[in-house]
C-alpha cells in the first residue's frame, strides 16, 4: 500500500525514526506508517501529511509539554498529541525536546497510566437527531442498538455543523446510515 506524501517527507521521517530508534523504541509498521513501541505498546506514529510531517504520541495529553510544541490532531481528540514539522531543519532543533518527550512517554508505558477518556455517552445527542430519534420507535431502537462509539460518530459529525439548516439537513442524511446499523465513517458492505 502506498502512503499518501510518504517520499515527500521522507528525509523528515527518517530523522524521526533514528530519533525514535535511538530512545530504544521498538519500531513496526501500523497503518502503513513508522509506529514506535514500547513492550508492545504504542508510544508514537510518524505520520507523512499533505503540509507537513507530523510525529504523533499516542498518550501525548499525559506529557509536561513544557515547550508548548504539542497540539491536538482534531478537535475531539483525547489522548493523542502532535508535532508537525516542515523541514529537517526544524527537528533538528527540537531533537533533544523530542528525545526528553520520548523519553517521558516510554515512562508513561512504565508507569501504566491511562489517559481518561471521555465515554462515548457522554458526547450529547444534536437536537436535530434527538427529534427524528423521539418521532420514530424504529430508528431510535435502530439507534441505541448502535455501538456507543458509532452513536459518536452521527453526533458529533451533526453537532459540528454551524447553522441550524445544516445540521437539519445532516441529520436527515443520517438516517438510511442509521438504519443500515453502522456508523458514520464506514463504509456501506
Amino acid at each position: 500500500m502506498k502512503v499518501p506524501f510518504a517520499n515527500k517527507w521522507q528525509k523528515e521521517t527518517d530523522k524521526l525514526r533514528r530519533i525514535a530508534l535511538d530512545c530504544f523504541l521498538t519500531e513496526e509498521l501500523k497503518w502503513s506508517k513508522p509506529c514506535f513501541t514500547f513492550q508492545k505498546k504504542n508510544v508514537a506514529v510518524v505520520i507523512p501529511l499533505k503540509e507537513s510531517c507530523a510525529l504523533m504520541f499516542f498518550k501525548g495529553a499525559l506529557l509536561k509539554d513544557p515547550k508548548r510544541i504539542l497540539t491536538k490532531a482534531g478537535e475531539h481528540t483525547q489522548a493523542g498529541r502532535w508535532i508537525k514539522f516542515t523541514s529537517q531543519r526544524e527537528i533538528a532543533a527540537l531533537e533533544s525536546t523530542v528525545r526528553k518527550y520520548f523519553y517521558e512517554a516510554i515512562a508513561l508505558e512504565e508507569s501504566g497510566k491511562k489517559v481518561v477518556l471521555k465515554k462515548p455517552s457522554e458526547f450529547p445527542i444534536p437536537e436535530e437527531l434527538r427529534a427524528r430519534l423521539k418521532n420514530d420507535a424504529i430508528l431510535r431502537a435502530t439507534f441505541e442498538a448502535l455501538t456507543p462509539g458509532r452513536r459518536k460518530s452521527y453526533a458529533l459529525h451533526i453537532s459540528s455543523a454551524k447553522q441550524a439548516k445544516t445540521r437539519e439537513a445532516r441529520a436527515e442524511r443520517c438516517v438510511p446510515m442509521i438504519q443500515s446499523g453502522r456508523g458514520f465513517n464506514e463504509m456501506p458492505s
